[in-house]
Formats: structure tokens, sequence, C-alpha cells
């Protein structure tokens, strides 16, 4: 019931939303089925934490062997918390933004929030790839009409991009189908056993549509333009959220599924990682644009949860499960304040900008405490989750590389401080110009959003064993079905 309702709730809603021609009682349906959304989620981790309201199951496709089964586990319980958090905290950031078409704009808003949900709930393979497809739909339209001077250019190239990946994996996924006995069941896909040269192609299927996605080098060229030049809520949603499709995709459907290709060519997925970690922290420490800096930060952050995935250590996909959500409730809050600042001084140029804390004081505290919690400061969410990943890495059974992958992925952790602190420097101290000097401070909306993000960062960082708990079963889960050794014998 709980997994059916947090598919339904946004889906529904956003078809009504259509309907609804004034903006502002648009924005307040969206607001109200956000809000909705989130509480069905707290119940699902709370009162109604049982198996039997967890999932759904019924008839789709019988013929072909697929069937809507949706259910919620640890994993999925951490991922639909954070997409239920992230659309109210943005719609609440966003509230005084004003959007040509605004109930279309919210409409498909509240679709991609239902895309997500069902790529995270999904436990049959071809309702997976349906709802994968279904995500990138909106985020499309959303792009392509909101977006910036460049948009179309930019939108058709994420569009491609992505649409290429989900072809390739589409095959890979009739491909093991087949040999399931015409199955798209999740547990029929697990039980499969295929040979080494059959998983090595497949491996590659599923990896690129999930490396693009997230993504990671070489396959990241999208993702900084259309951060860029996507509305900030949407870039919100693209950073915070949907990146998150490509990491549940290996963690759900390529270790289990794959463990023989997993395991021999995890080193080389990982080195393609660790590349990305060092590139886009270079890059990031040379923008100027605020939006792209954060963009080539992201790429960074997932690149360390890739290669943690690869090394199959339990500690490590802890690290990773906590890390998809703090990462994502930390980078909302830096697309809020870029937000602020792009729309209370026309650019997000640092070069431009300085000197704001002397005339926005809780804003610059606000944005410290999350730029610390990004950099994995200690006593903040981002700590937890890196300590554990590189655990993870360092003590892995399973590459032969952990001690180097953890000092060049450590490298790119020292470098994101060098840029994300740089980027703190020029911004908000230094002395205030005549585009500065008349800065104000925050409005009820953003403090209010601002503060919700920073209790979860402070709580987390000081207190993270109740989310621990929730990833263990899931996460003896897919080692148990990734064990090659036990697969071989």
């Amino acid at each position: 019931m709980i997994a059916l309702l947090l598919i339904l709730v946004p889906l529904l809603s956003g078809i009504a939303t259509f309907f609804i021609k004034k903006e502002q009682a648009a924005r307040s349906w969206a607001m109200l089925a956000a809000v909705v959304t989130l509480a069905v989620s707290l119940l699902g981790l709370t009162v109604l934490n049982k198996a039997n309201y967890l999932s759904f199951h019924a008839t789709w496709l019988p013929e072909l062997g697929s069937s809507f089964s949706v259910g919620l586990d640890g994993m999925g319980q951490l991922l639909c918390l954070l997409t239920s958090l992230a659309f109210p905290l943005v719609f609440l950031a966003t509230w005084r933004r004003s959007y040509p078409n605004g109930h279309s704009f919210f409409g498909w808003m509240l679709l991609a929030q239902a895309g997500l949900m069902g790529v995270f709930l999904a436990t049959d393979a071809l309702l997976f790839y349906f709802f994968w497809e279904l995500a990138l739909v909106p985020m499309y339209f959303i792009c392509s009409r909101w977006g910036g001077e460049r948009r179309i250019p930019v939108t058709f190239k994420f569009f491609v991009y992505t649409f290429a990946g989900s072809v390739i994996m589409l095959v890979g996924l009739l491909y093991v189908y087949f040999s399931a006995g015409n199955s798209f069941a999740m547990h029929d896909f697990y039980a499969v056993r295929l040979t080494s040269k059959e998983q090595t192609f497949l491996f590659w299927m599923f990896f690129v549509a999930f490396a693009i996605k997230m993504p990671i080098f070489p396959f990241h060229t999208w993702q900084p333009d259309t951060y860029e030049q996507s509305p900030t809520a949407a870039t919100m949603i693209l950073s915070g959220v949907m990146v998150k499709m490509g990491l549940l995709g290996l963690l759900r459907w390529l270790l289990p599924v794959l463990p023989i290709s997993s395991y021999a060519w995890g080193d080389v997925a990982s080195g393609m990682a660790v590349t990305g970690i060092i590139y886009a922290s270079l890059i990031a420490m040379r923008q100027d644009d605020m939006k792209r800096l954060i963009a080539y930060s992201s790429i960074a952050h997932i690149g360390l949860m890739c290669i943690t995935i690869f090394s199959e250590h339990k500690t490590g996909l802890q690290g990773v499960m906590i890390q998809m959500f703090n990462h994502g409730i930390n980078i909302i809050g830096l697309w809020i304040i870029v937000e602020i600042i792009e729309r209370q001084f026309g650019t997000r140029k640092m070069s431009q900008l300085g000197g704001i804390a002397q005339k926005a004081p809780v804003m610059a505290i606000f944005f410290v405490i999350i730029a610390f919690a990004n950099i994995a400061l200690p006593l903040t969410n981002g700590f937890i989750g890196e300590f554990l990943m590189f655990n993870g890495i360092l003590n892995s059974t399973v590459t032969k590389y952990g001690v180097l992958l953890t000092v060049l992925a450590g490298t790119g952790i020292i470098l994101g401080a060098v840029y994300t602190l740089g980027m703190i420097r020029k911004t908000f101290y230094g002395e205030v110009n005549e585009l500065t000097a008349n800065a104000r401070d925050l409005k009820w909306n953003e403090s209010l959003a601002l503060t919700i993000i920073v209790a979860i960062i402070i709580v987390l960082g000081i207190y993270p064993q109740p989310v621990l708990n929730l990833t263990n079963e899931i996460t003896d889960t897919i080692l148990k079905n990734a064990d090659v050794l036990s697969i071989k014998k």
C-alpha cells in the first residue's frame, strides 16, 4: 500500500496540476501533494513499517512475464525518503520564483517525482525500465521550456545521452529476460546463471546506461551544461535525486545479476570513476560560475560512490547508501543558496560577488554549514558516509588496488575542500561591491528550507545509526547475490 501510494499521489496530483490555470494555486497544490507524499514516506518508515504494507503486486503484462511489483527495502526507503523530502524543499525554497505557464511546470515536476519513486520501488525489470523512462520525459520538458538561453541544444544533448543509454540497457534486460525463462521478476533475474562471456557484454550494456545517468567519466559531458541551463528547481532534482537512479541500478540490477563480470571489470569501472574524481575536481577549481562548480563537484562525489560499490564491502556499501541520501540533501542546500544569489544579484559568477556575509549573515552561516557537510567535515552527515566508504575501499578483498584507489579518491576530497572553501571566500567574504552592497538576508521560506537541511546535516552527523540499521539487511542481500565464490561452487 505504501509503495503504491508513493507513486500514485504525485502521479495523480501531477496530472491534476495541468488543469489548474492560476500559477499560485498550482504551486500550492504541488506543495500539498509533495507534503502528502512525504507523510506517506514517513508512515512507511514508522507506523506502517511492516512487509505487508511496504509492497504491492498486481497483474500487469502476464503474457510477457511482467507484473506491477513494487516494494520498499532499506535502500528503497532511504531513496524514497530523499525524493519525498526533496520536492517540498525545492517548492518551498523557490516559492517566490515565477514561471511562465507555471501550472505546467509544477505538473511536470510532480510527474518526475512519480517516475523517480517508481525507479526506486520497482522489483520487476520491465517496470523498472518503464519508470526509468518516465522520469526522463518530464525533465526534458522542464529543461527545454524553462531553461536558459542555450536550453534547446543542451537539453537535446541530455536527452540523446540518456535515451541512448536506456536503449542499450533495454537490450541487456531483454537478454537476461530470455535467459531467466521469459520472466522480468527481480528474483528470477537474480537466479539466472550466465557464462562469463555473456556477463561481460551485458555488464557494459548495464554499466554504460547507469554511468550516463550518474554520471561518471567519460559519460559526464552532458551534465555541467544541463545543470547550468536548467531552471534551478530542476537542477536540484537532477543532481540531488535523479543521479541516484544510476547508483541504485548498480546496486540492484548490476552487482546481483552479473556478479562475475562485476568482479572482473570492477577495477576498470573504478578506474574510470577515480579519473572522473580528479578531473572534475581540477575543472571545478577553475570555474567562476557557481552552478558549474557545484556540477563538477557532484561528479566527484558520485565517482567515490561508484568506486565503493565495486569494492563490494559491507561497510562501504552501507556508506554508499547513507551517502546517497546525504549527498542529495547537501547539494540541494547548495543549490538553494545559488538560487537565492542568482535571483537577488542576477549573476552566479563569483568574480562579480563578494562580501555578502556582511549584509546577509544568516545566509552565510547556512552556506558555510552546508559547504562543510559537502566536504565531509566531522560532525556533519557527509563525514559519516565518506568515512564508511573509504573504509570499505581500503579493506576490500575484491579489488587489488584498494590502497591506490583510496589515495587517489582521497586526493579528490582535498581538492574538494580547496574549491569549496574558495567559493565561500569569493562569494561571502572580502569587501562588498556595488552589486552586493544592497544584499538582503533570507526570507522566511528560504530560512525554513535551509533550517530543515541543516538540521538533517547535524542530526545524521551525530547519530547515523538509524540509517545504518535501515540498510543492514539489503546490504547483506546484495553481497550474497554478488558473491562470485559461492556462485562458482
